[in-house]
């Protein structure tokens, strides 16, 4: 039997239905939370799937080498925080396994599963809002929009960012990004990284070129190390050891 595993990114999905809940009504943040789950293995039918939680990005290897890393980040909401671990069992008693690495960012070990999973030859699909996501995408590995109902692909990459989908992490990389606390090339804005790489296929080729002219040229000179730093907190990693086996996370036949 071939492999279609679902990659759910929990909290990516919880706190957006969170966000939508009148605080006080615990019963509807559970309802909608289990419905969207249902949801999710009636429409995509994969043979397995699993729940990937954060282990926590205080302590996580980003930000070891750059401590401002999400540094401005909002905590979880408190109402949210103590009923977590109830609305990760109740999500896992619909059948769903979890997966949780203390220290790693859900990204980063969802990356890991995807890309063992494509290389034994199996399909993968990323429930998720990130665009952090696209750099996985192949003929193997595909996202989904829970709240839109579409896939995040490499037209929407286009349209809402302005940059192919191969050169997400370049943008970012010269762009920054100020909710993740990345902080690419000081003074190149969205407006600039897009004119850049509609002239260069990546970052690469921009260091490799000749100068670019005035402040720019200086700009990027000056701050090539800040440029290769955002493009390495970027980078989701595809190598953290996990102690699981995809068997254990196959799903019963009513539910694939």
């Amino acid at each position: 039997m071939s492999v279609s595993l679902l990659l759910i990114d929990a909290l990516n999905l919880i706190r957006r239905i969170h966000a939508a809940v009148p605080t006080e009504d615990q019963n509807a943040l559970f309802d909608r939370c289990q419905g969207a789950l249902t949801k999710a293995l009636r429409l995509h039918k994969p043979s397995h799937a699993i729940l990937v939680w954060d282990g926590g990005h205080q302590h996580s290897w980003r930000r070891e080498i750059y401590p401002e890393y999400k540094a401005q980040r909002k905590p979880m909401p408190e109402d949210l925080a103590k009923v977590l671990p109830q609305l990760r069992q109740a999500l896992e008693q619909q059948g769903v396994g979890s997966v949780k690495q203390q220290q790693f960012e859900a990204d980063d070990i969802i990356a890991t599963i995807a890309d063992k999973v494509a290389n034994y030859g199996g399909k993968v699909l990323v429930l998720s809002t990130d665009k952090g996501f696209a750099q996985l995408h192949s003929s193997a590995i595909s996202q989904w929009d829970h709240f839109s109902g579409e896939p995040i692909d490499s037209k929407f990459i286009e349209a809402k960012v302005g940059v192919t989908q191969a050169q997400l992490l370049d943008f970012w990389a010269l762009a920054g990004d100020s909710g993740n606390g990345i902080p690419g090339v000081p003074g190149i804005g969205k407006k600039t990284a897009i004119q850049l790489l509609n002239n260069y296929p990546n970052i690469k080729a921009i260091y490799a070129a000749e100068p670019q002219p005035g402040k720019l040229g200086e700009r990027l000179l000056a701050h090539k190390a800040d440029a290769r730093l955002s493009y390495q907190l970027v980078r989701l990693r595809r190598d953290i050891e996990l102690n699981i086996n995809l068997s254990q996370y196959r799903l019963h036949k009513e539910m694939a």
